[in-house]
């Protein structure tokens, strides 16, 4: 029965031990309240970290027992893996560069060997569990590399990737010193989802100037498989935070409140110990509004919570330690005998505790230096059930982008969250519940069971996609039927691009010169009775002349301007001119003048600018410029404007690879009819072909051709099997 595995670093459990015997409560997290609906149902798993180091194997026995019975399953860290893989690798080199604090990374060596070790016992233990049909769902910075791993054990295993904090830009990105094995890894995902569109962005920028992949819009071709990134902002459960209010021990607790702080305005600050939570420039700013706005001392608390985190490692003790001599500065500056401004808590708070400050406070002020998305800004509207209250929240929170009725600030302008505060103090009621009614609308409707449901189903579209692509793919079995029908032809006529399709790229076009391989392999199908090979291509007819004129081969070159039989002369295409050249070239000319590595080459009766050697961006930037440019210039003239895989070419619109392709077919009479090309203008040739024909695309799936090849290397293989029948399962 096909089941669900998640996984994610810590289990979402609680583990307590007392004289021996381990205790276990489960987990109230975001993450753990959403998933619960998969992960307690049928046969579906949890992996992870149960949070604390149990080295006996008895007790860790004992205690597999117990979690398998909530569908959970350990993975167990020593001591010594916990200090290098989660605090180091993961909060001292990724969680600083993913939020924009590069300043504090530190790049080990024995940290990431300790993160490569840990994912892979993440791998070991979810192998066991794993069978086909199955679903996996990896969570988060701490396990990057595992998605790659399982796919390479798993292929055909349905693989979604979330993560739950930013993705940095690629400048900042390509300062980890193990960037490309860290794509690599997340890249083992079918689907890959990101708080926010702009992380989205990040990786598929990292991923395509960093590894060897093509992106298009949100998908990525690495290795045969289509990955698509996809934006999925995280939810609360809005009906457990909104019901919340209503719960006696809360409603208690408010009325407590109430009495503490009843002609107080309370603003609400909750956070962990972290210094991208911009804690500090809170305190800045609240310290500004009571000395610019004296008339709001005795009146406005504000109710600072700091959830306790890592505070042994040296700059979260330093920034606690500057916390708490701000707070105790602030207070005694500006205190009275019956009030304090701050109200200063270095502990973590029961939910309802928090339901209650919910409640109560009439500004929440969440202003993240960076975050994924923040949650604690959701809680806060979902627990408004009066539609009062105002949120002041950080652009640079993943949140933002959803809660755009909140007074949004930059959490490095002091001033402007202090003006903020004062906005927020001074909003009439009405225009309080008109922001308030529009946000909870939001967090109701985009909560965490649509966020669960949302990327799930995109997951199987994803994978029925893949499907569908590796249909088309030349298999085993397609490509014993390719050789049935070319064996049982007597005619036989083959169509053959040649740079991308028989030989790779190179940076310099000159160098692309055929090897011996490819010769032999050419003469070999020439001499095979009742073959016609045509190389068609948009190389100059003098160099394909060069190259191939020896051979028993028809030649097409510059897309069929020049065409060559193989006992005749070149002769070209009657009524081409190339006047137009004189008025394209310097407008050409500037584009390449404006970007180092690009070159023009020119052709009888086309010119092409190449720019494969140009910085990857700056070349697409500049490519798009040029084709908007030519297109103006070419209209009405026609010229056809062809962008290729890293060039663009200008050409006589009476040039056309499928004209010429089929003006070979007009003259014999063939049984068998295959194409084979890697670029766009080979999509002439697969539109004009009969439909009986065998079309093949070259390293991609986007075509009009039948089917597809991933790279010269597998066409050369194809072709290798059409020599003799021997030994080929025909």
């Amino acid at each position: 029965m096909r089941k669900t595995i998640i996984v994610s670093n810590r289990l979402p459990v609680k583990i307590s031990e007392a004289n021996g015997d381990y205790t276990l409560t489960p987990s109230e997290g975001g993450l753990a309240t959403g998933l619960g609906s998969i992960y307690r149902e049928g046969n579906n798993i949890w992996v992870g970290w149960p949070g604390q180091e149990i080295t006996d194997q008895k007790e860790q026995e004992k205690v597999t027992k117990q979690l398998r019975k909530m569908n959970l399953v350990p993975v167990y860290l020593t001591q010594d893996e916990i200090n290098n893989f989660y605090e180091g690798f993961s909060n001292e080199t990724l969680w600083p560069v993913f939020h924009y604090m590069s300043v504090y990374a530190h790049y080990e060596q024995h940290y990431w060997d300790a993160y490569f070790q840990v994912n892979k016992k993440f791998r070991d233990i979810i192998l066991k569990i794993a069978e086909p049909g199955d679903i996996i769902w990896i969570h988060d910075y701490q396990l990057l590399l595992l998605p790659g791993m399982i796919r390479a054990e798993l292929p055909e295993i349905s693989i979604g990737f979330f993560q739950h904090i930013p993705f940095p830009s690629f400048e900042l990105f390509r300062l980890i010193p193990w960037r490309a094995e860290i794509l690599e890894g997340m890249l083992g995902a079918d689907l890959m989802g990101f708080h926010t569109f702009d992380d989205t962005r990040h990786f598929l920028d990292a991923a395509s100037r960093i590894l060897p992949v093509n992106t298009s819009a949100n998908i990525v071709s690495y290795n045969d498989r289509a990955i698509v990134v996809e934006t999925f902002p995280m939810g609360i459960d809005f009906n457990k935070y909104a019901a919340l209010g209503n719960y006696p021990e809360v409603q208690e607790q408010i009325r407590d409140l109430e009495q503490n702080f009843d002609k107080n305005q309370l603003i609400l600050s909750i956070d962990r110990l972290d210094y991208s939570k911009g804690i500090l420039q809170r305190l800045q700013a609240f310290e500004l509004l009571l000395q610019l706005h004296p008339e709001y001392i005795g009146s406005v608390v504000l109710y600072m919570i700091v959830v306790p985190s890592r505070d042994t490692v040296p700059q979260y003790k330093e920034l606690r330690d500057e916390i708490d001599k701000y707070v105790g500065n602030i207070n005694a500056r500006f205190r009275t005998l019956t009030w304090h401004p701050v109200q200063y808590f270095y502990r973590a708070f029961p939910l309802e505790t928090l339901s209650a400050l919910y409640n109560f406070a009439g500004i929440c002020l969440v202003t993240p230096m960076r975050d994924g998305m923040n949650l604690v800004s959701k809680e806060y509207v979902a627990s408004r059930n009066n539609n009062d209250g105002v949120l002041i929240l950080s652009e640079m929170a993943g949140a933002s982008k959803e809660l755009i009725d909140a007074i949004v600030v930059n959490p490095n302008n002091i001033g402007a969250i202090t003006r903020a505060i004062v906005d927020a103090l001074d909003m009439p009621l009405a225009e309080q519940q008109r922001r308030m009614k529009q946000m909870r609308t939001v967090v109701a409707k985009f909560n965490v069971h649509h966020w669960v449901r949302l990327f799930m189903t995109r997951l199987q579209e994803v994978n029925e996609m893949q499907q569908n692509m590796l249909a088309r793919r030349v298999n085993q079995e397609t490509a014993v039927s390719i050789r049935q029908q070319y064996f049982q032809a007597k005619k036989r006529i083959i169509f053959l691009d040649y740079d991308g399709t028989l030989v790779g790229f190179q940076p310099n076009i000159d160098m692309a010169s055929p090897d011996q391989d490819l010769y032999q392999l050419l003469k070999e199908l020439t001499n095979i009775p009742g073959n016609d090979l045509v190389m068609i291509s948009g190389r100059n007819h003098e160099t394909l002349g060069e190259w191939f004129g020896h051979l028993k081969l028809d030649l097409i070159a510059e897309h069929g301007a020049w065409q060559k039989t193989r006992t005749g002369e070149w002769y070209q295409l009657p009524g081409l001119t190339d006047d137009w050249k004189k008025e394209l070239l310097p407008i050409m000319e500037l584009a390449t003048d404006r970007t180092p590595g690009s070159f023009i080459e020119e052709k009888s009766y086309s010119l092409v600018w190449h720019y494969r050697k140009v910085e990857s961006g700056l070349g697409e930037l500049r490519a798009n410029e040029l084709m908007n440019t030519l297109r103006y210039y070419t209209a009405e003239k026609g010229l056809q404007v062809l962008p290729g895989d890293k060039v663009i070419e200008v050409k006589n619109i009476e040039i056309n690879k499928g004209k010429a392709a089929m003006s070979w077919l007009h003259h014999k009479k063939y049984d068998f009819i295959m194409a084979m090309g890697d670029d766009v203008t080979d999509e002439d040739i697969f539109k004009a072909v009969p439909a009986s024909a065998i079309t093949v695309k070259v390293g991609s799936q986007v075509s009009a051709a039948q089917y597809y090849l991933r790279s010269y290397h597998e066409v050369r293989h194809l072709l290798r099997t059409l020599r003799s029948r021997e030994g080929q399962g025909v």
